[in-house]
């Protein structure tokens, strides 16, 4: 199984080292959440920069709300992104589920999956190279597959895993051990139903945080103001790992659910966690 860093959102200046500590680990991709109305650095503009910062480690969103940007432009972005990045990016996409984003960017909440399942047609139509429409042409640049960038969905109901098995090279699961099992059988269940050849790519998220009481305390305020419009944000805060018993625990759970990465989601601001779990990991 392979490991990752989730970058945390509070510092953007501070993600350059970060990404240079995770790319000198163990660790193999790093991942970036995607908010509108929220004070993280926009994901497709920081992994370009972060791309730059690094030469081996993947890049992933985790997830981009797709439904939230023009398709056009999405699509020209993400084929931009994987050919600077020499094919280092994993584009994570999912719908997003708080109003305000969509309100502020003009798009519908209640039809956001609909969109996505539109948006993914035309963004795989303009990665081959097929023109967007009688009066425009192909938006370049083309991609480093004909197919796009790999491709991960995140969700939790049948019907938004789905997209897996018809569009996806695999999915990102953020559920603890206990009930990630069954996600994880509906996505195969989808790739089968659609005759895919292989088997998906099953990508788990945990919240983490490493270090003395202060880090632990930034860890838990951070976490809890973002999950806070869920109205039970001590659930996720409860959830996170903060030691290497813990650590050691849910790699043991995820590999035994057949996961193939698992990516740790830092909140605190300090860069030496990297190095910290990278200790844990061996």
């Amino acid at each position: 199984m392979e490991f990752g860093i989730g970058l945390p959102i509070t510092d953007p200046e501070a993600l350059p080292g970060w990404a240079r500590r995770a790319e000198a680990g163990p660790f193999e991709v790093l991942g970036l959440l995607d908010r509108l109305v929220y004070e993280n650095p926009e994901p497709l503009v920081t992994l370009a920069m972060l791309a730059g910062t690094t030469q081996r480690i993947r890049l992933q969103t985790e997830v981009l709300l797709a439904p939230l940007r023009d398709t056009a432009l999405l699509a020209k972005q993400a084929a931009t992104l994987d050919r600077l990045s020499g094919g280092r990016f994993v584009l994570g996409l999912g719908v997003g589920g708080r109003a305000d984003d969509h309100f502020a960017s003009g798009t519908e909440l209640r039809t956001r999956g609909r969109r996505l399942d539109q948006q993914l047609d035309v963004l795989r139509r303009l990665w081959s190279g097929l023109p967007y429409g009688e009066e425009a042409g192909p938006i370049g640049p083309a991609p480093t597959r004909p197919e796009g960038p790999r491709m991960l969905f995140g969700a939790f109901r049948p019907a938004a895993l789905e997209r897996v098995g018809r569009w996806g090279d695999g999915a990102l699961i953020a559920a603890a051990p206990s009930w990630a099992g069954g996600i994880i059988d509906t996505v195969r269940s989808a790739w089968e139903a659609h005759g895919r050849s292989g088997s998906p790519r099953i990508v788990a998220q945990v919240n983490l945080a490493l270090g003395p009481e202060s880090v632990l305390a930034e860890a838990r305020a951070a976490i809890g103001s973002y999950y806070a419009f869920t109205g039970n944000p001590e659930y996720m805060v409860d959830g996170m790992l903060t030691g290497p018993v813990q650590v050691r625990e849910a790699v043991k759970a995820f590999a035994d659910l057949g996961a193939d990465e698992l990516v740790f989601y830092c909140h605190g601001r300090d860069p030496e966690q990297v190095d910290r779990l990278a200790d844990i990991l061996g």
